[in-house]
């Protein structure tokens, strides 16, 4: 087989393969734009897909949260690495000395989750949460969320 023809059977081969990557993208472009038009339709009809969160997820989220706050390092919260004056993050402040520490960020953190919780499983589900809004359960049953036998504590 001469240059030329071993040139166009090689371009022939690229075509090929060009045609079918450009098969293949369209399939994709149009899933895509399924998926695009199906969330748009969502967001039209105020649909939020349910989520659910696991205690160690937002013990996981609250670290970094904390890590955020936290801007010098220094595992305490302060009243300039506050987001605001009227944070309700204060609340977490036990003993009211205008600093958060790492402890107590954490165990009002998991206390806050353990009273969204509502049945218990140690998961919080997109229901629970909103529920959570309006109906305030009983304290927790959990033990190190509600400080319980934590040194000093008399419960």
């Amino acid at each position: 087989m001469g240059g030329w023809a071993k040139s166009l059977k090689s371009l022939g081969g690229s075509l090929g393969l060009m045609a079918l990557l450009a098969t293949t993208a369209a399939c994709g472009s149009k899933k895509e734009e399924k998926r695009a038009e199906a969330d748009r339709a969502a967001a039209k009809a105020g649909f939020v897909p349910p989520s659910v969160t696991s205690r160690v997820d937002f013990g996981s989220m609250m670290a970094r949260r904390f890590r955020e706050l936290d801007r010098d390092g220094n595992d305490i919260i302060t009243a300039d690495e506050m987001p605001k004056t009227n944070s309700r993050l204060w609340e977490l402040d036990r003993n009211k000395d205008g600093e958060i520490t790492e402890s107590e960020f954490f165990e009002g953190m998991l206390a806050r989750f353990d009273r969204m919780d509502l049945n218990r499983d140690g998961t919080v589900t997109s229901e629970e949460r909103e529920a959570s809004r309006t109906e305030r359960p009983a304290a927790p049953t959990n033990p190190v969320a509600t400080g319980a036998g934590a040194p000093g504590n008399a419960n």
